[in-house]
């Protein structure tokens, strides 16, 4: 589980908005950009190309 303070200041790298914890899927997502990060032990991987789309 992601710390809430790290939460609360990470923000999409494509379009710097605002992302949602997706704890289940252990996944950051951004609803403006369709773009879903992997959280990977723990680490947001916050790579524009590693992202998935949806």
């Amino acid at each position: 589980m992601l710390d809430k303070k790290l939460l609360e200041i990470l923000a999409c790298p494509a379009c710097k908005g605002n992302l949602d914890y997706d704890e289940k899927n252990q996944r950051l997502v951004c609803l403006a950009c369709r773009l879903k990060y992997k959280i990977e032990e723990d680490i947001p991987i916050m790579l524009v190309e590693e992202a998935e789309k949806f």
